[in-house]
């Protein structure tokens, strides 16, 4: 994401970037709710791709972040989770 439209996405801002972010929830809700198998798959790589960008302009990895469930449930520490 960051070489197709970083720079872009720099540009326009976080706030910006995260108000397209949420915009593209809301389509991803309408999608689950009323639309087909090859809609919620469109709208969930566009929450990706949205969040990849915020991502990179933080200077995060969108990697490190996921590793943080890789050993299941951060906060109980299992798998599957077993909070209350």
């Amino acid at each position: 994401m960051a070489r197709t439209y970083g720079e872009r996405d720099r540009r326009r801002g976080t706030a910006a970037s995260l108000a397209w972010l949420v915009e593209e929830v809301g389509e991803l809700a309408r999608a689950v709710r009323k639309g087909t198998e090859a809609e919620q798959l469109a709208e969930v790589g566009d929450v990706l791709a949205w969040l990849a960008s915020i991502t990179d302009q933080l200077g995060l990895s969108l990697d490190e972040a996921a590793r943080r469930y890789a050993s299941g449930c951060p906060r109980c520490t299992t798998l599957p989770c077993r909070c209350p």
